[in-house]
């Protein structure tokens, strides 16, 4: 259990608490053990309307002096009210609340009735108990009390389960309320505390340095000074961590490397549209490259480096086509090719790559991957931002199939500790052939 949840259970049992001194407080603990063989570290603290952890924290600095006591860590569980549970401890059950708002002559129209505060739920309740009842024979109906006055059972209850006098709470009435949710179970760390051979009402806190003062004068030789707590966890450096998306990204390009792939250089979030678009054969006129979903730079606004005889090629791809593909049959356009943009994916160091690997005079396989950020023109929300990651891979080579994806992919995913994958056609214009997986 944590410190959280049980400095909760602590609060939940007493509502208010005493804060002695230190030193009282140590004295009225160790004189209790002279009179009885255990301390039971929670029952003390209710019993005396005390701090738990004012307690504990009293008996480990006596025991951190030398051995005087023994602490066994014990567990056990309880309930306790809810966060709505103490606020009907503090203000009355809804049912009730709902009763004492019926007139006791005439009563209250239904409609109005329940506009009162969680009505529903105290109407209903209300209404089981056999406090009130309707009469539906008037317009609009009227509800009228049935019995003179009632008891806040509920919020008695609820009283004594957080001061937890629960002797006389049956189990019947504990699951209504938890079904109500105004109670909850919670566990509870205590300590039972007993004497040690040392043990002595009589205790210093002891010295905790030695000065230079003290060997010079020889005072050290009659103090007593504190022993050395080996087994003390102390305080935590403070230190940097990785961001949790950087592990993850560390982690996935480990597993490229580990299979073959080599990382492709994506230093450059500004890219310009002919690589990010009209070289991935993107239609000019395709509403990917709209101001809606791209973020278009206004200096420098365009390009002037681009390979001139490979933008031949793409223009006369895109306007009458070719490699057996007809094209768009409209005009392109340099100009928009030529606009800067923030990269809408990472799909463009690919092609800058295949591009740099088709200028070699002797083709070699190559397997290439990057894992970087790309931005979107898109509205921002609590789950939407305007740059995410991209993961991205390719392999170059001749004779390759589907099945030679679908292995690429398995392993990934199997050294991502997904075994158990499947793959199903889907429609997507921007790859083919087309897969999923799950």
């Amino acid at each position: 259990m944590s410190n959280k949840e049980e400095h909760s259970a602590a609060a939940a049992a007493l509502s208010t608490t005493k804060k002695p001194t230190s030193t009282s407080l140590q004295h009225d603990l160790l004189l209790y053990l002279t009179t009885h063989d255990k301390l039971n570290t929670w029952s003390y603290a209710n019993e005396h309307n005390l701090d738990h952890q004012l307690i504990i924290g009293t008996f480990r600095s006596i025991q951190s002096i030398g051995d005087i006591i023994s602490m066994e860590q014990q567990t056990s569980r309880s309930i306790a009210p809810t966060d709505e549970g103490k606020t009907l401890i503090a203000s009355g059950s809804y049912e009730y609340n709902l009763f004492q708002a019926v007139p006791t002559d005439k009563g209250i129209a239904q409609s109005e009735l329940m506009k009162l505060p969680n009505s529903n739920i105290g109407f209903a309740k209300a209404m089981n108990n056999g406090w009130l009842q309707v009469d539906k024979s008037s317009k609009p109906p009227i509800v009228k009390r049935k019995v003179d006055n009632v008891h806040d059972e509920v919020q008695d209850l609820l009283k004594r389960i957080q001061s937890l006098q629960l002797s006389d709470a049956n189990a019947k009435e504990v699951v209504e309320l938890k079904k109500r949710k105004l109670v909850e179970d919670v566990v509870i760390n205590y300590f039972i505390v007993t004497k040690s051979a040392g043990f002595s009402t009589n205790i210093s806190k002891g010295e905790t340095e030695l000065t230079a003062e003290m060997l010079q004068t020889g005072s050290w030789k009659t103090l007593h000074f504190k022993q050395y707590n080996f087994n003390a966890k102390g305080m935590m450096p403070s230190y940097g961590c990785l961001h949790p998306l950087l592990k993850v990204r560390s982690e996935y390009r480990q597993i490229f490397l580990e299979m073959g792939f080599t990382e492709m250089p994506t230093n450059s979030f500004v890219e310009n549209s002919f690589w990010n678009f009209d070289a991935l054969f993107t239609p000019q006129k395709h509403p990917a490259r709209d101001v809606q979903d791209t973020f278009f730079l206004s200096d420098p606004a365009i390009t002037t480096k681009l390979p001139e005889d490979y933008v031949e090629k793409v223009k006369q791809v895109h306007s009458i086509g070719a490699f057996g593909s007809i094209g768009y049959q409209s005009d392109w356009q340099l100009e928009e090719a030529q606009k800067n943009v923030l990269r809408t994916h990472t799909t463009a160091v690919s092609t800058r790559m295949l591009y740099k690997l088709a200028q070699e005079k002797t083709f070699r396989p190559a397997k290439y991957f990057s894992i970087d950020k790309v931005f979107r023109n898109e509205n921002l929300d609590a789950t939407h931002l305007a740059e995410f990651h991209q993961i991205e891979g390719l392999i170059a080579d001749y004779n390759l199939t589907l099945g030679d994806l679908i292995g690429v992919l398995y392993e990934f995913f199997r050294k991502l500790g997904a075994n158990n994958l499947r793959f199903k056609p889907l429609i997507n214009q921007f790859t083919e052939p087309p897969r999923e997986v799950f």
